[in-house]
């Protein structure tokens, strides 16, 4: 052999050489990067099959609860479906496909049978692995996919796609106590915390699990194989009374039209415990519509006017520097050493001549400041001190975010001057929360018990009490009872001929105050009345003799009227007469009298059992037509007859006529989300009757009380 051809030869041989190190190596590679991934996965080396990793499974939170454990917060989940038509048997693809495709049609009817199978036979010879079937379907629409022709096969033989879960939350009452409500979120590492969701969220998260998924042609996709079970999120019951919220929410919003208010806020607060039953509130939006966007109620200071008068009122009697019978000259003008400007009554500045205290705090003469500036200005400190002794100069400790402190003028401080006690007396020189200044009225309700506010009452997990919340006193007693006595007395004599005596209740007593802040207008000055804004409120409790519920109304800047007792004592009447006619604690039994009343009861639609049941019990002949669960609306002549309604399975029912309970139990068995408006019967649903049953879409029902 030539040189030329031993030369030729051997790099022949460096070429083989070399391609076969560079094989090796791509051999060798490739192996340790799928041992890497494995083992990143969840999995030991040699276990490879297909490729698997174990990846968290995030739990169900956990649902809000008003207080009669229906759902003010529940999660819904969803799930996207997609279709890998490519590992399905020929001859299954083609035998059932066309069967398939009609399934699908009858759940969405989104496109035709037609439509679908020929976008499934189309998507199988261009090898495409990834079909869109429905996106947010509900756990109920998923099962019944999986039950279809070809999907019952699975993932890996039927090609269905569907382990993505989303989950959302939704609120069945719509917008109701929204802000309380709040939400939990994540920002990065920040986290977001809102409400009762976000107070809570400890409870209502629950333990992640894991789970095994493979690496199949079009991604990673769930088997199935649980490695280790998530634990369900606890439910949050709430102190909240959906039926007083729904009537504190829609009166506030009412009102805040009426008078043309920006916002507002309404809280409604159970005497004996502290438990807050219903808290509103409500921002005017850009297109004039009312939502809400910040909690004033629990986390915004203002002045709070002349509803702080009782603060002082109880001051001067518990130190015994006052009775209520102190003769007061009311002039209808009073003048401070250092204030540029005078204090004026609210009657123009005419007074009310030589009165009681008594007569002065029912008519909200301003002359309780000069009388309380009199007997503390030589001892300021003795007056703070008993402001805090009725817990008014520290937060309350509720267990939601976001109260502020209230803001006490001290001596000592910049803002501190010779006429802080005076304009402290009737609510200003000092800021607190509505909640704030709510909690003093409940306490002398309470006949001096200071609970403190709470918004839950326990947190379950299914039938089990994980925690509880009972009442709390913050104080056993803020001051005598002679002094509540007396205070108690002049918050009624407010309501029988006082500021507040056109708000009276035809059945029942009320107690309180009215309240207007003159607001400090942007350069940090008071203007003239022509060209201030107000902010109107009103403070009490109801029946003023055996107190069960305190209330709170705030609104912001009305522009109709600016006193406390037109603008905001009329939703707190409203709420009261509501609250009053609906509680069955204030009324008598129906059953107590012998006789029987001779015209025949309206029975409302509804559960058939239910109002058989009713009418038996309070003696009433009736007759049942038909069978079914549910019943019509009946109007009788001179039988009660029981018509049924009848329910189908796979459409919308109608429930007209029904109660707010009826109608959710009955529509959210069926698969629909709820959301509600108003209070009283269903008028209109969103939804009508006879539709196909979409499961897991929204019915809106509007209620009203007629």
């Amino acid at each position: 052999m030539t040189d030329k051809g031993k030369k030729a030869t051997r790099n022949r041989s460096y070429f083989i050489f070399y391609v076969f190190v560079v094989v090796m190596f791509t051999i060798i590679y490739t192996v340790a990067s799928i041992q890497l991934s494995d083992l990143e996965s969840g999995l030991m080396p040699g276990d490879r099959k297909i490729p698997e990793r174990i990846v968290l499974d995030e739990p169900t939170p956990g649902d809000v609860l008003d207080k009669d454990l229906n759902p003010l917060v529940t999660t819904v989940s969803y799930y996207d479906v997609f279709m890998d038509p490519v590992v399905v048997e020929a001859s299954l693809f083609e035998s059932k496909v066309d069967s398939l495709a009609v399934g699908i049609n009858n759940l969405f009817h989104n496109k035709s049978a037609a439509e679908i199978s020929k976008q499934l036979r189309a998507a199988r010879e261009k090898g495409n692995r990834y079909v869109k079937i429905q996106k947010q379907v509900t756990n109920e629409q998923r099962k019944l996919l999986r039950a279809l022709p070809i999907f019952k096969e699975g993932t890996f033989k039927g090609g269905i796609i569907d382990g993505k879960e989303t989950s959302v939350r939704k609120k069945p009452k719509g917008k109701l106590a929204e802000r309380t409500l709040g939400y939990y979120r994540k920002d990065g590492d920040k986290e977001i915390a809102v409400g009762v969701e976000g107070a809570f969220h400890k409870y209502l998260v629950g333990t992640a699990g894991k789970q095994i998924q493979q690496r199949l042609a079009n991604g990673w996709r769930n088997t199935g194989v649980i490695v280790q079970e998530s634990v369900p999120g606890s439910d949050v019951v709430t102190t909240i009374d959906s039926d007083i919220q729904e009537v504190a929410q829609s009166e506030l919003e009412k009102q805040l039209v009426t008078m043309d208010a920006p916002e507002g806020c309404v809280i409604v607060m159970e005497v004996a415990t502290g438990y807050v039953r219903a808290i509103s509130n409500l921002r005017r939006n850009s297109d004039s519509s009312y939502s809400e966007s910040f909690n004033y109620a629990i986390g915004r200071n203002s002045p709070p006017g002349s509803t702080f008068k009782l603060a002082a009122l109880m001051a001067a009697l518990e130190d015994g520097k006052l009775t209520l019978d102190t003769e007061v000259n009311a002039t209808g003008e009073y003048r401070f050493k250092g204030s540029k400007k005078s204090l004026f009554d609210s009657n123009y500045g005419h007074g009310y001549g030589k009165i009681s205290l008594k007569r002065a705090f029912e008519v909200s003469s301003n002359v309780i400041a000069p009388t309380i500036h009199d007997v503390y200005k030589s001892n300021p400190n003795q007056f703070l001190l008993r402001l805090e002794k009725f817990g008014l100069t520290k937060p309350l400790g509720i267990s939601l975010s976001g109260e502020p402190s209230p803001k006490v003028s001290r001596p000592g401080s910049k803002i501190w001057s010779g006429i802080s006690i005076p304009y402290m007396s009737i609510g200003y020189e000092l800021e607190q929360t509505p909640l704030q200044t709510l909690n003093l009225y409940n306490s002398v309700a309470n006949n001096g018990r200071m609970m403190q506010p709470q918004f839950v009452q326990e947190v379950r997990n299914g039938s089990k009490v994980v925690r509880s919340f009972p009442p709390v006193a913050l104080d056993e007693k803020i001051c005598s009872m002679s002094t509540i006595n007396k205070v108690k007395s002049c918050l009624v004599g407010v309501m029988e001929d006082g500021t507040g005596k056109d708000l009276k209740s035809v059945e029942f007593k009320i107690a309180g105050k009215t309240g207007t802040v003159k607001i400090l207008s942007k350069s940090r000055e008071f203007l003239d009345r022509s060209e201030s804004e107000y902010q109107a409120s009103f403070c009490g409790f109801f029946p003023a003799d055996k107190p069960l519920y305190s209330c709170i109304v705030v609104i912001y800047k009305p522009k109709k009227y600016i006193y406390g007792a037109k603008v905001s004592g009329t939703v707190f009447a409203a709420v009261a007469n509501k609250v009053f006619a609906s509680n069955l604690k204030y009324h008598d039994a129906v059953n107590e009298s012998s006789e029987k009343s001779n015209s025949l009861p309206r029975i409302k639609a509804g559960n058939k059992a239910d109002a058989s049941n009713v009418l038996a019990s309070l003696g009433y002949d009736h007759n049942v037509e038909g069978g079914g669960a549910w019943i019509g609306e009946v109007k009788p002549n001179k039988e009660i007859h029981l018509v049924p309604r009848k329910i189908k399975s796979k459409v919308v029912p109608s429930v007209s006529g029904m109660t707010a309970k009826d109608a959710v139990f009955l529509l959210e068995r069926m698969g629909l989300i709820v959301e509600l408006k108003g209070f009283g019967k269903v008028v209109y649903q969103s939804i009508p009757e006879g539709t196909d049953l979409d499961k897991g879409r929204l019915i809106k029902l509007t209620l009203k009380n007629i």
